[in-house]
């Protein structure tokens, strides 16, 4: 199928001829007057640290959009640094048809890498290495090269007719300015997990992909998406050396250097570790950037990272909790030299889960938690300061103030109605196209 690489004007003059202005349109060819309306949007004045800087336009001022339908159309589409508006159309397989034994490099296969590395017969003091990892290294660069979309700078990326991205990862690696919303992206599962068994104490499986990454990315918004693992869930994979066999990565990690992110208006559902901020304890890049906004996003049992943050000045407000899975672990994980500023959030905790386990220590110190209302079991919601219910029960206790102030902040709702408003407007189709 060719890509449709049409002027706003010949989609306008289509979009009129055939009466489906601000309906979604009946060929995926043609786009929608208020979907186009939607691909010029920018970034609002305020909204989040993304505003900052230079602000985030993506591919607003573009004299073409392109409509995409299948893998090779997107892969194309996104690449470049020059301004560009790509509707993804329908539902796009990024494996395209591939299995993961037909991706599989020929010295590769599960079997033999289970017999070889087996803690009992490799051990725990050494990564695997030699000719079975070396191979499922192979295997693992050709899914990437199969499933990966490599995003160019000032993009801005809209889901049109129930747009979505299955097995795929969008990629956004030291670019600028880059827009994604109203896409449905889920189940980014890593064919060839690795095994490292010096993780921890009892070792782990770590997979690659995540359903978008940013890497060295600035002035990126992330917009009224849906995330999830689809029903391929960890919990459902089986052991290996006894440790769960991990397929999955995060829904939307910033790492590396990313800078002036806001994510806003996303339904993150079924999923385990959901948004890294800062990958390592490391000092280097990362000071002084991992500015991220997160507000009004829904966390809908997913288990951890909501987010976990490093360095970062990172605003979290507006956001809805809920966390009733025997999974859950945390949601707000404080680690090293970050600056956590959350206010108004609302949790909805099953009974089994403590308010305490809201916050997790990751060799952070502080973080400013304000306005927080916590439901149990759909009784009436309470206040709690969530840093002192952790500092009661967990050592070392953290300091009550992140030593910022946030201003970018367009939309400050009170915590009772978050719950309202989130319903109403995370995730796909609520953007009025």
């Amino acid at each position: 199928m060719l890509k449709k690489n049409l002027s706003t004007a010949a989609v306008l003059i289509a979009v009129a001829a055939l009466g489906l202005a601000g309906a979604a349109p009946a060929d995926a060819s043609v786009v929608s007057a208020g979907a186009l309306a939607l691909g010029r949007q920018t970034l609002p004045a305020d909204d989040g640290w993304a505003a900052a800087g230079p602000g985030t336009t993506g591919g607003s001022a573009a004299a073409a959009v392109s409509v995409v339908h299948d893998r090779d159309e997107l892969v194309a589409a996104v690449a470049g640094d020059a301004a560009k508006i790509v509707y993804v159309s329908g539902r796009i397989d990024m494996m395209a048809g591939q299995s993961c034994s037909a991706l599989a490099d020929p010295g590769y296969d599960l079997p033999g890498f289970l017999a070889a590395y087996d803690p009992a017969v490799w051990g725990r003091a050494a990564k695997p290495s030699g000719a079975l990892e070396d191979a499922r290294v192979r295997s693992a660069k050709r899914q990437g090269d199969q499933i990966k979309a490599i995003v160019g700078s000032n993009t801005t990326i809209i889901g049109i007719n129930g747009g979505r991205l299955s097995h795929g990862s969008l990629v956004l690696t030291n670019v600028s300015n880059v827009i994604v919303r109203n896409l449905e992206l889920t189940d980014a599962a890593d064919c060839f997990p690795a095994w490292d068994p010096t993780d921890g104490s009892t070792g782990n499986w770590n997979s690659l992909y995540d359903l978008v990454s940013l890497s060295g990315a600035t002035n990126v918004w992330i917009d009224h998406n849906t995330f999830s693992d689809g029903n391929n869930h960890d919990e459902d994979q089986p052991l290996h050396f006894g440790r769960p066999y991990q397929v999955h990565d995060g829904a939307s990690d910033i790492i590396k250097g990313s800078d002036l992110v806001t994510v806003s208006y996303n339904d993150y559902y079924d999923h385990d570790k959901t948004m890294l901020i800062g990958s390592t304890d490391t000092p280097g890049v990362d000071v002084g950037k991992l500015r991220v906004t997160v507000h009004h996003n829904r966390f809908n049992n997913v288990f951890q990272r909501a987010p976990r943050v490093r360095f970062g000045q990172v605003d979290v407000y507006d956001n809805l909790y809920v966390a009733t899975d025997e999974g859950y672990q945390y949601s707000l994980g404080v680690g090293f030299e970050s600056s956590i500023y959350a206010e108004n959030n609302y949790f909805k905790l099953s009974a089994d889960v403590p308010a305490a386990d809201i916050l997790h220590y990751w060799k952070g110190t502080k973080a400013t938690v304000l306005g927080s209302l916590v439901q149990v079991s759909g009784r009436r919601p309470v206040p709690v300061d969530l840093v002192a219910a952790y500092n009661a029960a967990y050592d070392p206790d953290l300091a009550a103030d992140a030593g910022w102030t946030p201003v970018l902040r367009a939309r400050v709702d009170p915590t009772a109605l978050v719950p309202a408003v989130v319903a109403a407007g995370a995730g796909i189709r609520h953007l009025g196209r």
